[in-house]
């Protein structure tokens, strides 16, 4: 723990530029006690509902809960459901003025009905609009980015495909970042992932890495050494990911393996393997989350990638044992680094 007290004493220090697709998510919980005359359905007595930051909004979130200063950057729709979403944040300590509505979308909403513990459905409502030709980009974001920018200490791109994270976006925030010498970390979607050249790392889970060699070109593969599509064990995951590494040109790459922890490759360093930390596992959405805040706050804070790892490992392991898409608290987090080594 020694090693990594200057590390998390100084989280709340730093200050985290989020940027992504942002979701709401509502929660409805209620009991079932019949089935539906209409259909063969559950019928659900509504008890509680509840709202909390989905996608780039949960990421601010494990930011926030770590004690460091977020903001957060993207669109919403001129709705109730972006008004909820901005008041979520807000209740958070979460900074909103980077949050500007597009009037060609609704505020992505995701509703989960639960039931004796169980989800029962999800309804998700949502307008892709892509903003291929950056106008939306260049009339709202791009000035608030660059008027704020040096107030940064490291930059997070949470690409959940909803059509904020474009070409130029990206290439205007790692331009950026490489300038004021700031890390700058991607959640990746795997149809853009050329999208992330010069960014200092990419976590992506298994499978997205899976999907992200399925979209290569057989040449391209076999050109860097990529034998297979399927990671089923930790070996093929090692070699594929070297391969994967020098075919992205980037300074890192995290990914994670669920319960056999992550993996870690850096240029020019053997690959790092990471065992799971996780005693129970109960629930992992948003774990992916958790990883990329704790690892890119670790990188601002000082940490060597490696350092970084092994504390985002240490977060994950706690929140998959929790329900829904949960965060870790710096107590939480110190605690579970108080034997590490």
């Amino acid at each position: 723990m020694n090693k990594y007290h200057s590390i998390l004493k100084s989280f709340k220090q730093q200050h985290v530029l989020v940027v992504g697709d942002l979701i709401l998510d509502q929660y409805i919980k209620g009991s079932v006690s019949r089935i539906s005359p209409e259909a063969p359905v559950p019928v659900v007595l509504q008890e509680e509902t509840f709202y909390t930051p989905g996608g780039a909004a949960n990421v601010a979130n494990n930011l926030s809960s770590l004690g460091a200063k977020v903001t957060v950057v993207g669109r919403i729709g001129d709705d109730s459901e972006g008004v909820v979403l901005k008041r979520v944040l807000t209740e958070r300590k979460i900074r909103t003025n980077g949050i500007f509505i597009d009037n060609r979308v609704h505020t992505i909403l995701k509703t989960r009905i639960i039931a004796q513990h169980q989800q029962m459905v999800r309804l998700d409502r949502e307008r892709i609009v892509d903003d291929s030709d950056a106008v939306f980009y260049d009339a709202s974001i791009a000035p608030f980015i660059h008027k704020y920018f040096s107030t940064f200490d490291a930059i997070i791109l949470s690409d959940y495909g909803k059509g904020i994270v474009q070409e130029p976006l990206v290439a205007d925030l790692t331009r950026l970042a490489l300038q004021h010498k700031v890390p700058i970390v991607v959640d990746p979607k795997v149809e853009h992932l050329k999208f992330y050249g010069r960014v200092t790392s990419i976590t992506p889970n298994r499978k997205e890495t899976e999907n992200a060699l399925k979209g290569l070109e057989p040449e391209t593969r076999k050109a860097f050494g990529i034998e297979t599509t399927r990671l089923d064990s930790l070996e093929v995951v090692q070699k594929t990911g070297v391969g994967l590494l020098k075919y992205l040109d980037i300074e890192s790459l995290l990914i994670t393996l669920g319960e056999g922890g992550m993996c870690l490759f850096e240029a020019g360093k053997e690959p790092l393997h990471i065992p799971t930390r996780a005693r129970e596992v109960f629930d992992v959405s948003g774990a992916g989350d958790t990883v990329i805040s704790v690892f890119t706050l670790a990188l601002a804070a000082g940490a060597q990638k490696k350092q970084a790892a092994d504390i985002a490992n240490h977060a994950a392991g706690i929140v998959v044992g929790k329900m829904g898409a949960a965060s870790v608290g710096p107590e939480e987090l110190a605690a579970s680094l108080k034997g590490a080594r």
